[in-house]
């Protein structure tokens, strides 16, 4: 009996090598094999029985595994940088599972950064239509105006992109030193979105740090340190990314 099917780009996110968007890259390019056999065609499915292979090696199945960490600024999210410099796994040394960040945070950004090995998981949280709010605090040179942070809702073009917020608040203002902290969320997080949009209203991000993602926030975490998402909380995100709890 071969036992119940899966497809085989789900198999190999949860397996922990990768997310399922980059597995079905994997697939595409002919990096894997089925029983042997290089396989490109998605949508192919596989039993438990089916030996798979990712770039030569055997797939093996671990536990889901989900972190949470406050990555610091002058960090590369990425599993490898081949100039040397730190990156987001350097900090979980000490974990087992093959896990991989969830999106990912600017070099000079700091803040939430969720790493799993369950590719449906960070699926679920990056795809854009479930709209999870991501807030961030940013520090600016400048102070601008209420009809220019307007603008940061209707949507700002840069290179092509229209960066957009869904919200934002100005936290403080310090008139002496002509700066201001801002609370800005999106859902939808392009390369340097935030800093991209305010250099285009002339009030360039100085400091940004993402302080909560959905229902998690930075509680009692300093820059560096990690955690273990509780079951609650794992739940309550996939809950959120379904708009069955609001957050």
């Amino acid at each position: 009996m071969k036992g119940p099917e899966e497809r085989l780009q789900k198999v190999i996110a949860q397996s922990g090598v990768t997310s399922r968007r980059k597995a079905e890259q994997l697939i595409v390019d002919g990096k894997v094999k089925v029983n042997g056999k290089v396989v490109t065609k998605l949508g192919t499915k596989v039993s438990v029985n089916d030996k798979v292979e990712v770039n030569g090696c055997p797939l093996e199945k671990e536990a889901p595994s989900y972190y949470l960490l406050y990555k610091p600024r002058g960090v590369i999210t990425s599993l490898h940088d081949d100039k040397g410099r730190k990156i987001v796994t350097d900090f979980l040394m000490d974990i087992p599972e093959r896990i991989f960040p969830i999106g990912r945070l600017d070099y000079d950004t700091s803040g939430i950064l969720l790493l799993t090995n369950d590719g449906d998981f960070a699926n679920l949280l990056m795809h854009p239509k479930y709209e999870i709010d991501k807030v961030y605090i940013a520090k600016i040179k400048g102070m601008p105006s209420k009809a220019e942070l307007s603008k940061l809702k209707q949507g700002i073009k840069a290179d092509g992109d229209l960066l957009k917020a869904v919200d934002y608040k100005i936290m403080s203002q310090d008139k002496k030193n002509k700066t201001c902290i801002l609370e800005i969320t999106l859902h939808e997080g392009k390369n340097r979105h935030i800093r991209r949009m305010m250099e285009q209203l002339g009030y360039p991000v100085t400091k940004l740090k993402r302080e909560k993602y959905g229902t998690l926030t930075l509680r009692g975490l300093q820059p560096g340190d990690y955690r273990m998402l509780t079951p609650h909380e794992i739940k309550q995100m996939r809950l959120v990314a379904h708009k069955i709890v609001k957050h």
